[in-house]
């Protein structure tokens, strides 16, 4: 009875009818006007806070999945990074919550399913999400204390912004006789510090943010430019928050079936302090450029994995009209998609595929994000002598499009996927819709306005009907020369300048501190006082008395879940998972074929294959054709590699070729035989299929260097974990550094090269990709069940019905590298080690999960990141790959780091661990368990994994019973007793310096042209 009064409740506050009148007053805020959107099954309401001015955005959705966000407009004086640096410190404790970094510390207090904060580059913003009305209330107080009402604690700034100190305090706080000279030496450090550092090691980064400083020259690098961060000072920091954390430049936006009024009620009461004052209204505008064009040239990185001769980034960019014009500037976008969108799109066949570069840039495309759009389109992977090429070519090619006008038949798939996305119902839309209103709201656009899809359509509909409507506007903003034209050069001494300037920056700062202190002596004695004083306050953080922060409780997690309804069928002798469910009219569809004993050599070309498919086009139908086709008629086709450990037994595991698709149910037989042309019959004999295989190879080795220093961490995970099982070690050949060198490998082979070698192969896999071991899974409406298995049977029908057959392998002897380090070009580390556990179903493996949640949020997080300086580090167990390991990002110090690593295991079997530190562990790892899923996603961990709803039940209840005693013995077992075994497997990145020495492996990640 209970349960359904709450479901009641709950339904109510999203009807009309429920909620506040204009005008009404509720809890010290006005409702100035209300929206109904139908086609999103939502209505919005605007608010302003009576006393402080402040604007309250709530979206009244019948989604259980509640979201909050308090935003501020922050636009940067300089470049010191004071936005980004006020992000870090104001969660670093607060007046409610006078403990250091409470946000971090209600990491596992919470099941929300998002926390984080986020720096743009004129606001900054808090959001979280949950569906659970009490942890709701928990983080939306710690959020609102957090900006309002921070400490600000001076080594708060010089933790998370930067500061001078000993390279190695931990050498000298264990005493002078145990520190070294080198221990001594002194280092800027500071999490933000060491983060933009690492950002400014990315090529594609940089260029984005010296675009930005150009065409935006009034809007400073929020994040901070590493040689101006140093300049910023404590009191500046402090100003900043006082001018810009205030009600009166907020903005908050909250999302569900929770009460507004409840809201509303908590809201009031944290502003309610404030009086108003005058918020940061500006809205900066872009260089003028209607005097005519311009050109800035200035230099990058070299990227040491691709040819050196091409490796400059040019783009060409026009300034357009005012965002706030909705309409305009959904037109505009449908220009840009129209423009660059797929291979068959005029600007990618005139400029990349002609080869005047390799990919985009990344700031391709139209930007609606700032108060007025910009239009750029831009190259990467260009020669030098074809750099002045790119605007001519970009201004015919538009000249042309002008001319020839837009096919209403391309328009039509545009707008087919824009009906797709508002019918597919995610897990996260209120996250998403934030995402995409809040940029727009922070720059004076109307909300109500962006969230009027169909009255957007309607009114671009209108426009279009008189007849040139999207060639009137290209001929109004782009077919002029009013153009920026921004290059980046590759310089050979980009990093040992920027590490020449940083010991200038350095030694400039410190002959100041000498001079202020008296002399040399006694400023390096300030240092360390200074280093070994926030150590000491860092040391008691493991220690303080949190009964300050809230929290759920495990006994509000439910022991048992209700389990997916799936049904199982067969459908011409192949294996159907059914899953039916409220789709929208959808239908989502995945199939499987699972490859035995598949080689090396094959293996590795696979997402080459799954490229190529998507490029080179049939006998009868060219790339353009079928990507018109597959936009009219479906919300996406793709095929990747798919690989399985074995539920009962990690060691064993299985690969194969996965097969996705979405589509109204109308357009299902449509979608199938897209997938079965481009599986079977892409052509791969094609005179062009070469070229367009080498242009493919091109853009995936253009800038790799900078993806993996966007996720280092994660390579070095699939590197070290490559050594302990055969599913790792097969992952690592599709998804990690082997694949790298692989593409950079083959790229780099020269023109007159056809790749028959490489051509033989794809077609080799070709051969086998749809024939075989299949298995399929279908979630639909109960109505299209038998339309569906219908289409499906055909299909079946139609595709190879041979399996493949290889050579039987012999078992595979992993290398017994337990330190291995790539030599990369980056100015920070990102390290992993990685030790063998056991298998889903053991017993053992709640109690690993649990230790891995310990260890980050108990130990690691504090060494590693607070004390370490790193961006990040951890703990992780890979449940289903029976893999625990510890990693660390963006870390200064990966000495100390791998220290901490190794001795991770003994302070988890020393430690007498309370029964909050349990309860902690529990609520943070089922924030992930019990997080919302979309439907597409019912019922997949059993299709993908084998993972039986039973064997879920048994493990949550496992989860939910582990003892400290389970966590200690684990720990002895599976980390202390293995590194004594020296079952580990250790693999960091970065520059190779002193450290690695003969103890370790060294992959040089050159390349040699061999498939």
């Amino acid at each position: 009875m209970l349960r359904n009064t709450v479901k009641r409740s709950a339904k109510a506050a999203t009807e009309l009818s429920q909620l506040p009148k204009i005008g009404e007053k509720v809890h010290g805020f006005t409702l100035l006007r209300t929206k109904h959107v139908p086609e999103l099954e939502l209505t919005a309401l605007h608010l302003r806070h009576d006393k402080t001015g402040a604007e309250h955005l709530h979206i009244a959705r019948d989604d259980s999945n509640n979201v909050f966000s308090i935003g501020f407009k922050t636009n940067p004086p300089d470049d010191t990074g004071v936005p980004h640096i006020l992000e870090h410190t104001t969660l670093c404790g607060s007046e409610k919550y006078p403990i250091r970094d409470p946000f971090f510390k209600m990491l596992p207090r919470t099941l929300s399913n998002f926390m984080n904060a986020f720096t743009a580059s004129d606001h900054t913003f808090y959001p979280f999400a949950t569906t659970n009305a009490q942890d709701y209330k928990n983080l939306m107080s710690v959020y609102l204390d957090a900006t309002l009402r921070p400490l600000l604690k001076k080594s708060d700034f010089t933790q998370e912004g930067w500061r001078i100190g000993p390279e190695n305090p931990q050498a000298l706080a264990s005493g002078e006789a145990q520190a070294k000279p080198e221990d001594k030496k002194l280092v800027f450090k500071g999490v933000v510090y060491n983060e933009m550092k690492g950002q400014m090691s990315d090529a594609g980064y940089l260029f984005y943010i010296r675009f930005q400083d150009h065409i935006f020259p009034d809007i400073n690098n929020s994040g901070g430019d590493p040689q101006k961060i140093t300049d910023l000072t404590y009191e500046q920091l402090k100003q900043f928050h006082a001018e810009h954390y205030h009600p009166s430049n907020a903005k908050i936006f909250t999302y569900g079936d929770m009460p507004l009024a409840d809201h509303l009620r908590e809201v009031d009461a944290q502003l309610g302090a404030f009086e108003a004052i005058r918020g940061d209204l500006a809205n900066h505008r872009p260089i003028d450029l209607s005097s005519g064009p311009r050109e800035v040239k200035l230099y990058g990185p070299i990227d040491p994995l691709v040819d050196p001769s091409k490796q400059f980034k040019t783009s060409v960019s026009w300034v357009l009209g005012d965002t706030s014009d909705v309409v305009e500037s959904f037109s505009l976008s449908l220009i840009s998609a129209l423009l660059t969108d797929g291979y068959g799109s005029p600007l990618y066949k005139g400029l990349i595929e002609s080869g005047l570069g390799t990919d985009w840039s990344p700031n391709t495309g139209y930007d609606s994000s700032a108060k007025v759009g910009i239009f750029s389109i831009g190259l990467t992977g260009v020669q030098e002598a074809d750099v002045p090429k790119l605007k001519m070519a970009v201004q015919d090619i538009l000249r042309q499009m002008r001319d020839k006008g837009f096919e209403r038949s391309k328009i039509d798939g545009y707008l087919h996927q824009l009906e797709l996305g508002l019918k597919h119902k995610t897990a996260n839309f209120g996250m998403s819709l934030l995402h995409r209103l809040k940029p727009k709201w922070f720059t004076g656009v109307d909300p109500f306005d962006s969230l009027s899809w169909n009255d957007t359509l309607a009114a671009f509909e209108e426009r279009y009907a008189k007849g040139g409507y999207l060639e009137g506007l290209m001929e109004k903003y782009l077919l002029n020369d009013n153009t920026l034209t921004f290059t980046m050069a590759p310089s050979p001494v980009f990093a040992q300048e920027l590490a020449k300037e940083e010991e200038f920056r350095l030694k400039g700062k410190i002959a100041q501190a000498v001079e202020s202190a008296g002399g040399e002596e006694q400023a390096q004695k300030a240092f360390e006082t200074q280093e070994l004083a926030l150590l000491a306050e860092q040391g008691k953080s493991n220690t303080e008395d949190l009964s300050c922060l809230p929290s759920v409780h495990v006994k509000d997690i439910p022991r048992s879940k209700e389990p997916v309804g799936l049904r199982n069928e067969t459908v011409e002798k192949v294996k159907l998972q059914l899953r039916e469910a409220p789709t929208n009219g959808l239908t989502y569809f995945r199939a499987i074929n699972t490859l035995e004993n598949l080689p090396d050599e094959l293996r590795q070309l696979i997402p080459l294959f799954t490229d190529s498919i998507m490029r080179l086009g049939t006998k009868d139908m060219t790339m353009e054709q079928l990507e018109d086709l597959m936009k009219l008629k479906t919300g996406g086709v793709s095929v990747g590699y798919h690989t399985a450990s074995n539920p009962l037994d990690f060691k064993q595991a299985s690969e194969g070729l996965i097969f996705t698709g979405m589509a109204l149910d109308r357009n299902v037989p449509v979608m199938f035989d897209l997938l079965r042309k481009l599986m079977v019959e892409t052509n791969f004999d094609s005179p062009d299929a070469a070229p367009q295989i080498r242009q493919l190879l091109q853009a995936g080795a253009d800038g790799v260097v900078n993806d993996i220093a966007s996720s280092g961490h994660a390579y070095a995970r699939r590197a070290a974990e490559a050594g302990l099982s055969w599913d790792a070690f097969i992952r690592e050949q599709v998804n990690g550094l082997s694949q790298v060198k692989l593409i950079t490998s083959l790229a780099s082979r020269p023109e007159s090269d056809q790749l028959v070698d490489v051509i033989n192969k794809l077609k080799q896999i070709q051969q086998f990709a749809l024939a075989g071991n299949i298995r399929a899974s279908i979630t639909c409406d109960t109505e299209s069940v038998s339309n569906n298995t219908a289409a499906l049977s055909k299909f079946l029908g139609s595709v190879p019905q041979k399996p493949a057959t290889f050579h039987a392998r012999p078992a595979t002897q992993f290398a017994r590298n337990i330190k291995s380090f790539y030599p990369l070009p980056y100015q920070v580390y990102y390290g992993a080690l990685a030790l063998p556990t056991v298998s889903y179903t053991s017993p053992d493996n709640a109690p690993l999960q649990v230790l891995s949640s310990l260890l980050t949020h108990k130990h690691l997080h504090h060494e590693i990141r607070e004390k370490g300086g790193a961006y990040g580090g951890g703990a992780y167990s890979r449940a289903l790959d029976g893999i625990f390991g510890f990693y660390s990002y963006r870390d200064p110090n990966p000495v100390n780091t791998i220290n901490i690593m190794r001795s991770a295991g003994q302070w988890a079997v020393d430690k007498k661990w309370s029964d909050r530190d349990l309860e902690d562990a529990k609520i943070s790892i089922f924030q992930g368990v019990d997080a919302p899923r979309a439907v597409n996603e019912e019922g997949m961990s059993n299709f993908l994994y084998g993972i039986t709803e039973e064997m879920k039940q048994k493990r949550r209840e496992q989860l939910l019973d582990v003892s400290k005693d389970q966590v200690r013995e684990v720990a002895q077992k599976y980390i202390v007793g293995a590194l004594e075994k020296q079952a580990e497997r250790l693999v960091f990145l970065g520059e190779k310096r002193d450290f690695v020495d003969d103890s370790w492996t060294v992959n040089e990640m050159d390349i040699g042209g061999s498939a």
